[in-house]
């Protein structure tokens, strides 16, 4: 969950007041309050999805003049907008969660003078975009994060890169060549490295293990002071995996690295060894070189796939600091469950609810094979 004070949490469940501040960002930028033109908000949400490429999106209707030249604020030549939610405490107190920077992807007007609409995507985009023309070759000793901040920094050499650990030393292992897919030989390597990468509130690229996804860090709960306005859910095993394997190749003298990691929580709708039976879901990169490697991918992707089969989508009273991956506690009549947050819908207006896609979480329990 974004950080964001007690007193906020507190407020989110009563009476509050509503505030939204976007800005035009016309320089890359980094942090919770950059400098750019303030533009009023009519209407729009952010939208977050932990499993999706680009992790977050912008859809905002504002006013303002339409982009008639390429140096026209809503252009969509580089400029980004800066949205962040709050709360007007009174006396002029007002606290903020920031939601992000988001590049300018498509202005649209329906009518002349009428309001616009702003499509946006994260940052990521631009590392999508961005195919390499040349193939570019990296010699075993190379580490992870010269790789990544070599790549990144070509498209944004302003960004900055936060890893959890030092991971970022570890070396290569092999030779390898980046051809054309900038992104796509990044998240290789991030994945075959057991972490998730994503550009977060701050305009940082975070490169982290899975978060936690057993404590709640949110109470969404039915009745009086409660935040819960509806609610939906589903049971089904399409798309549930309760093992991955992961895999490197094979070099002349020695079979590949592989690992199997499994559901190995008896209590879990989907042990491996239960009645669900086994499920795998088969992961292989050539920058896996040990079994260690193979091992911590293995993981980590399991954590991303594991979890009952059940799955809840809800609408709350807005709580804007929630975010993909966050564990809630989720309270209705006869029933008590932890869920852990797939996708998040935060509006940008006062009338609008949070959205959540969830799937009930158990206590991980992941094992070896």
């Amino acid at each position: 969950m974004r950080p964001v004070t007690d007193a906020f949490l507190r407020t989110l469940r009563g009476s509050h007041r509503v505030v939204v501040d976007a800005r035009v960002c016309t320089t890359f930028q980094t942090g919770t309050n950059p400098v750019g033109t303030t533009i009023p908000v009519v209407a729009g949400d952010v939208q977050l999805d932990g499993t999706a490429d680009i992790r977050s999106t912008l859809d905002l209707t504002t006013s303002g003049d339409w982009p008639a030249s390429p140096s026209g604020l809503f252009a969509p030549y580089g400029n980004e907008v800066f949205v962040r939610r709050g709360i007007a405490y009174g006396g002029g107190a007002m606290e903020y969660c920031p939601l992000g920077y988001f590049r300018i992807t498509t202005p649209e007007q329906d009518t002349f003078r009428g309001p616009i609409r702003i499509s946006g995507q994260d940052r990521m985009a631009g590392i999508i975009d961005a195919r390499l023309p040349a193939p570019v070759q990296y010699p075993a000793t190379t580490t992870a994060g010269t790789v990544v901040s070599g790549l990144i920094t070509q498209v944004y050499p302003g960004a900055t890169i936060e890893w959890d650990d030092d991971t970022d030393t570890r070396q290569l292992g092999r030779a390898l060549v980046s051809q054309d897919d900038r992104y796509g030989f990044l998240n290789d390597l991030i994945t075959s490295l057991g972490k998730i990468w994503y550009w977060d509130h701050r305009g940082v690229l975070v490169i982290t293990a899975v978060p936690d996804t057993t404590t709640p860090v949110w109470t969404v709960d039915s009745g009086r002071g409660g935040v819960l306005v509806s609610l939906s859910r589903s049971l089904t095993r399409t798309g549930v995996y309760n093992g991955v394997v992961a895999s490197g190749e094979a070099t002349d003298t020695a079979p590949p690295a592989t690992a199997l990691a499994v559901d190995d929580n008896p209590a879990s709708p989907t042990y491996w060894y239960g009645k669900f039976g086994p499920v795998p879901m088969f992961y292989s990169s050539p920058l896996i070189t040990t079994v260690a490697q193979a091992t911590s991918a293995a993981r980590t992707l399991l954590t991303k796939q594991l979890g009952a089969p059940y799955s809840v989508s809800f609408t709350a009273s807005p709580n804007p600091a929630l975010e993909p991956w966050d564990c809630v506690q989720l309270r209705y009549p006869g029933r008590g469950e932890r869920h852990v947050l797939k996708t998040v819908t935060v509006p940008l207006t006062a009338e609008g609810a949070v959205q959540c896609a969830t799937r009930e979480q158990a206590t991980p329990i992941i094992g070896t094979v």
